[in-house]
């Protein structure tokens, strides 16, 4: 007889412990080795690369710009400003731009989350990036693809930037960091909408980057930025949130030189697709429904075909940015949802188009904090625990004559399952 397995799953800054008694492969970042992240900090900044040292950078200039993430990325941006703030307190003319792309401006509680001991320090010098504010934008060009480059003024204004990030798989870019922090970051509603069309196409996904519009529009953006002189730092993390490694200097060669060990980290072997798959969006990313769809995106990569998908998600601001869920609001199946696709495009449609996808093949349940009306409108079926939910969908397989296996991903986010072969 099989024994049972208890899980701890996250929910907002909680564990909900779940028991499965059914087959089950628990994937989580994998565990690597963590060495003195204050050292590897400083190796980073003072041999960076394809630059002069930080210090050196910071010292010739007279105004500069820091650019940071949001807080519904888990970037270590305080504990990197910890090290910088000698520097930048030192210097003459320093200003900070919270890249936000299209999200909303940060809370109190968030810009402490962000900034940590800095932002006392810093408070009257830090700006959040608004899309809609066309008076802040200005134009500075046109991609290949032609995407139009408009981005906050304060980047070609200011012209020596520092960019913090983060570097993680990501479901239609490949992978977050380096020139993300511009395009979405500090760019335009309008030029982020053109961007993320390309979203829509089936070369946009994980891992992916040579291939990817997304990434290629993105990169290509840059190119307009040429004249500014940027000063990359990027992170990679482990599981829990720890620095596992640092990057820094140029700002594609820094993202390149991160990419090796968010794949160390985020990269996770699968014995065997499950026909019940469990992913969360874990703090900070279950900020809102909008940004835990990337959940769903990597479970799917779990999920046999016919099976069912659970997202558990806070969704603590709610929805998000609502234009994703208008469109799955006006059909009732997911192949209709796709049918629409192919005549508009607003901004946030390929979240409904990455769902639909998933739809056509399985079931997707929810357990959140939305009401369940704005669940079923998003095509989800609404529960109120995990467990409930868990076991009526092993009731279901069953009942389809199928034997339950069940992948558990409790930062599903951050987790790419490769099958093994």
């Amino acid at each position: 007889m099989m024994r049972d397995m208890q899980v701890d799953i996250p929910y907002g800054k909680e564990k909900i412990n779940v028991k499965i008694s059914q087959p089950c492969e628990v994937l989580v970042p994998n565990k690597v080795i963590v060495k003195d992240q204050d050292k590897i900090i400083e190796k980073a900044l003072k041999n960076p690369i394809g630059k002069e040292s930080f210090e050196q950078f910071a010292k010739k200039t007279e105004k500069l710009l820091v650019i940071v993430n949001d807080a519904t990325r888990p970037t270590p941006t305080s504990k990197i400003l910890d090290y910088l703030s000698p520097i930048l307190i030192s210097h003459p003319d320093v200003t900070f731009i919270v890249a936000t792309g299209v999200h909303r401006v940060p809370t109190d509680e968030e810009y402490r989350f962000i900034f940590g001991k800095s932002y006392d320090i810093f408070k009257e010098q830090i700006y959040a990036h608004d899309a809609r504010k066309e008076e802040d934008m200005v134009y500075l060009g046109t991609s290949k693809n032609g995407t139009e480059m408009y981005i906050n003024k304060m980047v070609p204004e200011i012209g020596n930037v520092i960019v913090i990030g983060s570097v993680e798989p990501h479901y239609f870019a490949g992978y977050t960091g380096g020139r993300k922090s511009f395009l979405p970051g500090v760019a335009s509603y309008k030029t982020i909408e053109m961007n993320h069309k390309l979203a829509l196409s089936d070369d946009a996904r994980s891992l992916a980057l040579d291939d990817n519009p997304v990434n290629q529009d993105m990169v290509d953006a840059m190119n307009v930025l040429k004249d500014i002189n940027v000063f990359s730092i990027q992170t990679i993390l482990t599981g829990d949130h720890n620095i596992y490694a640092v990057t820094a200097g140029d700002l594609l060669q820094s993202f390149d030189a991160a990419i090796s060990y968010a794949n160390d980290v985020f990269c996770v072997p699968l014995k065997k697709k499950g026909n019940i798959v469990l992913t969360v969006a874990p703090y900070p990313m279950d900020i809102d429904l909008y940004q835990s769809q990337k959940a769903l995106d990597n479970g799917k990569l779990a999920l046999d075909e016919g099976g069912i998908i659970i997202l558990v998600s806070k969704c603590r601001d709610g929805v998000g940015e609502t234009t994703f869920l208008d469109l799955l609001s006006k059909a009732d199946t997911p192949q209709k949802i796709l049918d629409i696709l192919g005549g508009e495009y607003k901004l946030g449609y390929h979240k409904a188009a990455k769902m639909a996808q998933i739809g056509i093949h399985a079931q997707i349940w929810a357990v959140t904090d939305l009401d369940d009306e704005i669940v079923k409108k998003a095509l989800m079926k609404p529960y109120s625990t995990i467990q409930s939910a868990l076991n009526h969908a092993v009731e279901i397989i069953k009942a389809a004559g199928r034997q339950p296996r069940v992948v558990v991903m409790p930062s599903g986010s951050l987790t790419i399952p490769l099958v093994k072969k």
